[in-house]
Parts: C-alpha cells; sequence; structure tokens
C-alpha cells in the first residue's frame, strides 16, 4: 500500500506542478478578449445504473517519470483464487524510459480525476466505492504484473492478445494463464515488459484503478466508448483502450535516476 501511496503522491505533484499558470500583471480588456482557458477544477455528478457518481476532474497536463517497487493493493483472502494474495501485485512500475528518445522519458497523462460511488439517500446514503483514473495516457509504461484484478485488453502483436474476459474468474486475480480454453491463452501477464498507451489515432482513454465493496458498473467517460466491465469488488483496474505490449520477454526498460 506504500507504493500506491507513493503513486497517488507523485501524481497529486504532478498535477500541483504542472497543472497551474500564474498570471504576472493583470490583462487589459483587449489582451482578455484573446486568452481562453479552462476551470482547473470541474465537478460532475450522474446516475447511472441506480447508483449516483460525483467526479472531480483536474484540468491538467502532466509529463511523469517516475518509478515503484512491489505494489501491492487489496491484500486479503478469497479463497477461490487467492493467487499472490493481493488484487494487484506490481513487481515494477515505471512511467517513462530512459533508453529511447527524449518522447520517450516520460508519459503524458491528461484530464486526472477522482471519481466516488454513492447508493440510497439522504440518511441512508454510504459510499460503496470510488476510482482514480485519466482522460488520457500516452507513453511508455515498464511493469512487472504478476496478478491483476481488471479488465485488460492488450495487444501482443505476433503472439496474439490477452484479454481478461477470456478467464474463468472474469479476471479477478489473474496472471494470464487461467482461461475458458487454451486456445484464449497466449501469454502470462509477467511475460509482459511493459505497455504501450495510445497510438495513432490518439492517447489510451480509458483506464482507471477502482476500490469497491460491491460490484459497481462504473460509466464511460468517453462518447463512443462502451461502458466498462463490471468493476468487481476490492481493487479493480480497467485499462482495454489502445494498448499494446512493449515486448513479450518479460524485459522492462530501464528508467534511470527517478522514483523512490
Amino acid at each position: 500500500m506504500c507504493a500506491g501511496r507513493r503513486l497517488l503522491a507523485a501524481l497529486t505533484l504532478g498535477v500541483l506542478t504542472c497543472g497551474l499558470t500564474w498570471a504576472a500583471e493583470p490583462l487589459d480588456d483587449t489582451a482578455l478578449s484573446d486568452t481562453w482557458g479552462q476551470a482547473l477544477l470541474s465537478l460532475n455528478t450522474t446516475n447511472y445504473q441506480g447508483m449516483d457518481f460525483t467526479r472531480l476532474t483536474l484540468g491538467a497536463d502532466i509529463s511523469l517519470s517516475a518509478n515503484f517497487n512491489g505494489m501491492r493493493l487489496g491484500e486479503y483472502t478469497w479463497s477461490p483464487r487467492n493467487a499472490t494474495g493481493a488484487d494487484i501485485d506490481l513487481g515494477t512500475l515505471r512511467f517513462g524510459r530512459s533508453d529511447g528518445t527524449a518522447a520517450q522519458r516520460t508519459v503524458s497523462i491528461t484530464d486526472p480525476y477522482f471519481e466516488f460511488v454513492t447508493t440510497g439517500s439522504g440518511s441512508s446514503q454510504q459510499v460503496v466505492g470510488m476510482r482514480f483514473g485519466f482522460g488520457g495516457i500516452s507513453g511508455d509504461i515498464g511493469t512487472t504484473m504478476n496478478v491483476v484484478s481488471g479488465s485488460l485488453l492488450i495487444d501482443a502483436g505476433a503472439a496474439g492478445t490477452i484479454d481478461s474476459r477470456n478467464d474463468t474468474l472474469g479476471g479477478k486475480r489473474w496472471d494470464g494463464t487461467t482461461c475458458v480454453s487454451t486456445a484464449t491463452c497466449t501469454l502470462a501477464l509477467s511475460q509482459i515488459g511493459g505497455l504501450h498507451a495510445g497510438n495513432a489515432d490518439g492517447a489510451s482513454r480509458d483506464f482507471f484503478l477502482a476500490i469497491q465493496s460491491q460490484a459497481v458498473n462504473y460509466p464511460s467517460l468517453v462518447a463512443g466508448l462502451a461502458a466498462p466491465d463490471t468493476a468487481q469488488a476490492g481493487v479493480w483496474m480497467n485499462w482495454r483502450d489502445r494498448l499494446s505490449a512493449l515486448n513479450t520477454t518479460g524485459t522492462v526498460p530501464p528508467n534511470v535516476g527517478k522514483g523512490p
């Protein structure tokens, strides 16, 4: 959990340092008419499938280079498949790489948001979940994925695709090897040394990390994208849009001199 808190702190710091612009002097009416912008914070509420969603979006563009190790989220016993004992178990997580071009050294993130899920009303209203995600994310993310609970779709090139929808337990504590049939199991998650987010059409648009006490159907935030798969109780990752494997050898690209 400490690594998760460090990740959140790094992203928050990025928003505070990169997302704010200060005017050195007041603008007259003429200059003001040529100036445009958007609010740093926006608040949206919606009702979807009987649940209420309150989303706070930070209108920020962030370039992030950071390293995290030993990230384990959602540690508890789950008898159907305990796996490593955590919903999310990432041995390594690196935003950006130091062995490529200048553009590959950082990962670009736009419009990070927090969204809270509530049920009931009045005195019976209660929070049943929340998610943290990005409006868009582009770049190379080196990672060692031991176990992931979530909905993943990864284009692995000639090796085929990795799709959690092929999992017999719907993606809960999945390592990529347990599938409906052997024909749909192409690679273990640990064979993927990293992910490239985005393609020629633009950034990857559906990443979020959520925690909930019961199954939650989160609404889609992107016009034209279907609503995400149901997030199961516990910690859940969703990432299916414009996502490809950096390699299938398990080799994580270096990111020298960044992170704790």
